[in-house]
């Protein structure tokens, strides 16, 4: 099973957060057969980090649950909130295989979430700046919460325009970077 873990900073934790960095990436080792992709998440000027994704295949919910909450940036507060959602990897390969590489043009990550009914099932045809994309779902995968996608685009507004406007209660668009250690 496939899930797409966003952590959310809390408010002034980056010191706390660079603190810890080591202790997230030894974690994360631990994860590195099923990482399809992580990274941070940063606020519109590019420099300020808002939060960490991770998608990735683990056994059940309980694992993924277990992974999202025993992460030790989650433990020592650096987190506000967790989005913890069964995820679909629709383009079937990880980040590291986007062959626009790990660097250069401007990367998001989009989440459209709610709405109650199907939308943007398939990626997108024209999707050669995709870097990953699926459904969120439920723990059972039965219903459909939203999608979540990667992708290298000239700005905000062209990566929110790869879902469709009115098919979810809100999408969010948040400038993200391939994640790892360095």
């Amino acid at each position: 099973m496939e899930f797409l873990c966003y952590h959310r900073d809390r408010p002034n934790s980056l010191p706390l957060r660079e603190k810890l960095q080591e202790e997230h990436w030894s974690y994360m080792d631990r994860y590195a057969e099923g990482m399809i992709a992580r990274g941070p998440t940063f606020s519109e000027d590019g420099e300020t980090v808002t939060g960490s994704l991770h998608i990735l295949g683990l056994p059940d919910p309980a694992a993924a649950r277990a992974f999202a909450f025993d992460e030790p940036n989650h433990q020592a507060g650096v987190y506000r909130d967790v989005m913890l959602r069964r995820w679909h990897n629709a383009l079937g390969r990880t980040m590291w295989d986007f062959p626009g590489g790990a660097v250069g043009g401007n990367r998001y990550l989009v989440l459209g979430l709610g709405g109650g009914h199907a939308t943007d099932l398939a990626a997108p045809s024209d999707g050669d700046d995709l870097i990953a994309y699926g459904p969120l779902l439920s723990d059972d995968g039965s219903d459909r919460l939203g999608t979540a996608a990667l992708v290298r685009a000239a700005g905000p507004d062209e990566a929110r325009g790869l879902l469709t406007p009115d098919g979810y209660a809100a999408v969010e668009v948040h400038d993200w970077e391939f994640g790892g250690r360095r």
